[in-house]
């Protein structure tokens, strides 16, 4: 396997050297269960959504150590040959359950499990948290904008803004948040997305005059193209779009605004095509918008919104801030017992938790119920008696990767089930003001009874 190909070290050093010392304490195969999740979330967000799962998957199948990476390791000095040996001929051999792609998740809701040996779990931690971390920062705010939106489409337009593989995971994570399509070309390429994009100002600016651009872009991109008109005047942007569409005997599609007042321009441009029989063409709008300018436009006659700069950076809210820990391993007499973090601020509840979602008689999602301190068989089934939706689904068995999680295919399966989750939140739970999450999370021990409602 060449290094290029290779994602096993895209990784923190922490996480080598703890395998090492787990070897020469014995440790190192203790079986063990590890959590990533979510401590609290920012006081601008009410839910969380899933997205990055399918990233994962992909690149857990070529989490392999190949000969150039490990003489680079031995070069380094710091891991011994027993470590070295280990990571030579590691595949991971665990089981990995978590939460679908494009479901809704609350504070504490266990996204992502992990059981296996110490050495081989631990090992992981850095490819899990790096990727959710950020689809599904990029995911929860392209939600917002979605529902701000109201229905209208909204597009990505941030590979311009963000590191240039960070764009193609942004635009797959935006897609499974609501919206439906791409400027990237890699992104729709690699997972199947729908690409856009016809012109910037440039275009404009090197031709002789607005008209012998709109007339160029017309001729070879059809008069269903999007032509953007405020390079110099809007009005008589609109009129010479217009104009170069009707020559190639056709209605133009679409005009973009892409500076000053877009409340005001919307309106005034959706009265002027009217005017002038244009009653097809639609507006889109773009310039730094977030959830809360699309919000704004809700009363504009603005047809589909361009998002760059807000969606990638998670519109203020960069990283889903998730953690992986450790929740529960093998004590020296081979049983499973829980282990837990007492720091200040920071602590965590031990035991594996199985996730379901209570609702109420009206079927809105009124608590997030995590169960532990029985079997996950026992503990499954008392949440299927209360009546709740199970949340976690099968991703790696036996080290087998269930390849279905990051096909093209999943991405859209994704979006569906986003919107089908959040359909189901309540209606604070929508609210883009800032509130505690939506939805309350409970922890269930096995002698506490699961509330019904």
């Amino acid at each position: 396997m060449a290094s290029s190909d290779s994602t096993a070290l895209l990784t923190d050093k922490y996480e080598l050297t703890m395998v090492d010392a787990a070897i020469h304490s014995g440790v190192a195969n203790r079986r063990s269960v590890f959590e990533l999740f979510g401590r609290r979330f920012s006081s601008s967000r009410r839910y969380g959504v899933v997205a990055g799962t399918g990233r994962i998957l992909e690149a857990l199948a070529r989490f392999q150590f190949d000969d150039d990476q490990i003489a680079w390791l031995e070069d380094q000095r710091f891991l011994s040959k027993e470590a070295l040996d280990f990571l030579a001929n590691f595949t991971f051999s665990g089981d990995i359950y978590g939460y679908a792609e494009g479901e809704i998740y609350f504070p504490g809701s266990p996204l992502i499990t992990v059981e296996g040996t110490f050495a081989e779990a631990t090992l992981l931690e850095t490819l899990l948290l790096s990727a959710l971390n950020f689809d599904c920062a990029v995911a929860s705010a392209a939600s917002r904008m979605t529902i701000a939106a109201h229905g209208r489409p909204c597009i990505d337009r941030g590979a311009r803004r963000t590191h240039e593989r960070a764009a193609v995971s942004a635009a797959r994570a935006a897609v499974i948040g609501g919206f439906t399509a791409t400027s990237d070309l890699e992104a729709g390429r690699r997972y199947g997305i729908d690409t856009v994009g016809t012109s910037a100002h440039s275009f404009t600016l090197i031709q002789d005059s607005e008209k012998d651009a709109f007339a160029a872009q017309v001729a070879t991109l059809g008069p269903d193209t999007t032509l953007l008109v405020d390079t110099y005047d809007i009005h008589q942007g609109v009129i010479n779009g217009v104009e170069a569409a009707r020559a190639a005997g056709s209605e133009l599609g679409a005009v973009r605004i892409d500076s000053g007042d877009l409340v005001a321009h919307a309106f005034q441009v959706r009265e002027q095509l009217d005017s002038l029989g244009a009653h097809s063409t639609k507006i889109v709008v773009t310039s730094d918008l977030d959830e809360y300018a699309i919000a704004s436009l809700g009363a504009a006659p603005v047809d589909t919104y361009g998002v760059g700069t807000k969606l990638v950076t998670g519109s203020g809210v960069p990283t889903a801030a998730l953690v992986y820990k450790l929740v529960e391993r093998e004590g020296q007499d081979g049983e499973s017992v829980p282990v837990a973090k007492l720091s200040e601020s920071k602590g965590t509840v031990g035991g594996r938790k199985v996730a379901g979602r209570l609702y109420s008689p009206d079927g809105r999602a009124v608590q997030e119920a995590l169960v532990m301190g029985a079997s996950p068989e026992e503990d499954t089934r008392r949440l299927e008696d209360a009546g709740a939706r199970l949340l976690q689904v099968p991703l790696v068995k036996n080290g087998e990767i269930l390849t279905e999680g990051w096909s093209p295919e999943a991405t859209l399966q994704a979006q569906e089930r986003h919107r089908l989750s959040r359909n189901e939140l309540p209606y604070q739970a929508w609210r883009l003001s800032d509130g505690e999450p939506g939805v309350r999370t409970r922890y269930y021990d096995a002698e506490t009874p699961i509330e019904r409602f």
